[in-house]
């Protein structure tokens, strides 16, 4: 099969942990791990978040007393795709994959007049207490907002439009290359009109960036790959509960949390609304069984039905339980 994997930001840095290179490592080495074998059986693309490590740089960055002014977020999502794509690229070849991996900086058109550069929600770098949130916010006059119980930096999160580098993965991905790209959504870059791209101060969702490349490149399956085991009903309750099967009805009657699960939902919505195949959710390390079914939620275009042709079972039974949500936050 021809696969696109989105990997959240936890395949990199978990929460509270600190942004060293060495701990970074050795959760890409588990991530390789995990993906060699789909890597060594179907055509494989990888997506990546950048959360913590774009934060990092920005702050970095907006502290550097040498810089006439901060570098743009467009130029260091850039850079997080060069260190972990790098390291991505590295760890597979390790853990045995034989085919060429490359990993691309990749360029994300938007629309300038996207509504969302007035309304930043994107999470972006580490999580502070409240008090510490609002300090740096007018320090670096940034935009915070609540994560959970901790709070972070939030920035402009345009939808994708357009990969500039599609037909090259596309090229790449035929000739049995296992491609990395769309790193943290890909840098965000607008046209003027003439052609002439220029990037821009936001960060694309890596999971809408992942849907875009799959219906591009006419994937069969589309991979969202977290830290939780699959979508939950009832989170929260002694009722709460795995959702193993759902399809777009179910998801037109349920609701999901803006900041964790609902651009992952949002994503596998349109992948198989486009193409009719199915997409899934689960835990990174379930990925193969993620693939297969017997792991993580399953999203169809619809019920089975029998080859009678007769209506079939709905997928999870009784009403869906809403609202649904996941067994917690995850970091893009």
């Amino acid at each position: 099969m021809r696969i696109v994997a989105a990997l959240g930001g936890n395949a990199l840095l978990r929460r509270g942990e600190k942004p060293d290179a060495a701990i970074q490592i050795e959760h890409v080495q588990a991530a390789a791990r995990v993906l060699a074998p789909l890597a060594a059986h179907h055509e494989l693309v990888i997506c990546h978040g950048n959360g913590p490590q774009v934060g990092m740089l920005s702050l970095e960055s907006e502290n550097d007393p040498s810089l006439t002014r901060p570098y743009p977020l467009d130029a260091l999502v850039a850079q997080t795709q060069g260190m972990i794509g790098y390291w991505l690229a590295q760890c597979l070849h390790n853990a045995g994959v034989t085919k060429p991996v490359l990993s691309i900086v990749t360029q994300t058109l938007v629309d300038a007049h996207d509504p969302a550069f007035a309304a930043p929600t994107k999470f972006v770098g580490p999580v502070y207490d409240h008090q510490h949130a609002l300090r740096l916010a007018k320090l670096h006059g940034w935009n915070v907002a609540a994560d959970g119980d901790r709070w972070r930096r939030v920035v402009p999160s345009p939808a994708p439009q357009r990969i500039v580098e599609q037909a090259s993965i596309t090229h790449l991905l035929e000739n049995r290359t296992v491609v990395i790209c769309g790193g943290g959504g890909g840098a965000p870059v607008t046209d003027d009109g003439t052609g002439l791209l220029e990037g821009v101060e936001a960060v694309v969702d890596k999971d809408f960036t992942a849907a875009l490349l799959a219906v591009a490149v006419h994937a069969d399956r589309l991979l969202v790959l977290t830290d939780v085991p699959a979508v939950m009903a009832h989170f929260g309750t002694p009722q709460a509960a795995p959702l193993s099967r759902l399809d777009l009805d179910d998801l037109a009657r349920m609701r999901f949390p803006a900041g964790s699960m609902g651009p992952k939902i949002a994503a596998c919505h349109r992948f198989v609304a486009a193409t009719g195949r199915r997409a899934a959710i689960g835990s990174l390390a379930e990925a193969a069984a993620v693939l297969d079914g017997s792991a993580g939620t399953t999203i169809t275009a619809g019920p089975p039905r029998p080859t009678d042709g007769r209506p079939g079972p709905r997928p999870v039974s009784g009403p869906v339980p809403v609202p649904a949500t996941v067994t917690g936050p995850e970091r893009d």
